[in-house]
């Protein structure tokens, strides 16, 4: 046997999981999408930072990270986070893509803009995701043709809502099935991605912006160093680029593409030939497979 997958759900499972692969004499491969520490210390403040449960958490997550041959990081930036933070040798790092279900988002035919020019924005209104930041931009694209609709619930909508309580171009939806997120995409002409200002806001590629890429929807998301570089210098992507937390940008963004409503369709398929170029299933299985290939 070459490699046995054990699911692990909870972290603290990772102890029971190294044990068993030690006995069989395999190599233990985590991949924890995110850190518990950063989690509950970083992005909800749930202890401050030098706080001794914050130390004891972060103590007990390096030794859980140390007990893996291999650790997978989704991208570049939380690899660095990991090991600036918990310790893992850079030669123990793997990054892998997330990417997009393809069973379930596959590329959409583009909907003819009308008088209107719809932005989606769908999450969980955590605060990496800056919900405040796509409601102030919304206020200053008033007049245009764009209509901003935010779909989902979460810590932050209900700010955001009052935020929009005087906007005539911002629209809020309840969540909806995932089997039905393909043809909401599909409704829209433009899909945001994230924009807070959070530390973790930098270090994530949120599954919104994999899922829209491979619908060929154009898409507008911050820039940061959790994308591939050559990607962010990449022209003609299908995705516009804007500084995270910065409301103008974003408005900018949107009007520029609105303005071009013509060419939205084919700023779809680049979005398209991206996430086929960088975040495909069979990129997935390519880095996995150099992952997989280590002594």
């Amino acid at each position: 046997v070459d490699v046995v997958w054990v699911p692990c759900f909870r972290q603290r499972d990772i102890g029971s999981a190294s044990s068993w692969c030690r006995q069989r004499g395999l190599p233990l491969f985590f991949d924890p999408l995110i850190s518990a520490f950063d989690k509950q210390v970083n992005e909800r403040a749930k202890f401050a930072p030098s706080s001794a449960k914050a130390q004891q958490l972060l103590a007990w997550e390096r030794k859980l990270f140390a007990l893996a041959d291999r650790i997978i990081a989704d991208t570049q930036a939380h690899a660095d986070f990991f090991s600036d933070t918990l310790r893992v040798p850079a030669d123990r790092m793997s990054v892998v893509p997330v990417g997009a279900d393809e069973g379930v988002f596959t590329p959409q035919p583009a909907t003819a803009p009308g008088d209107r020019v719809e932005v989606l924005f769908y999450g969980s209104f955590v605060a990496l995701q800056g919900a405040e930041v796509i409601v102030e931009a919304a206020s200053r694209c008033q007049g245009s043709r764009a209509r901003w609709c935010l779909l989902g619930d979460g810590p932050t909508r209900a700010a955001a809502e009052r935020s929009a309580a005087t906007l005539d171009n911002v629209c809020f939806e309840p969540w909806i099935s995932y089997e039905n997120l393909p043809a909401r995409i599909a409704a829209a002409h433009i899909v945001l991605g994230i924009f807070g200002s959070t530390d973790k806001t930098q270090r994530v590629i949120p599954n919104k912006v994999y899922q829209a890429l491979a619908c060929g929807r154009p898409v507008v998301t911050a820039t940061t160093p959790a994308f591939p570089a050559d990607l962010l210098d990449a022209t003609d992507s299908g995705i516009s680029w804007v500084p995270a937390g910065d409301s103008q940008a974003l408005a900018n963004a949107v009007i520029a593409l609105t303005d071009a409503a013509g060419t939205l369709a084919q700023v779809g398929t680049n979005s398209r030939r991206t996430y086929e170029r960088y975040f495909s299933e069979s990129e997935v299985a390519s880095a996995l497979d150099l992952a997989l290939d280590f002594e």
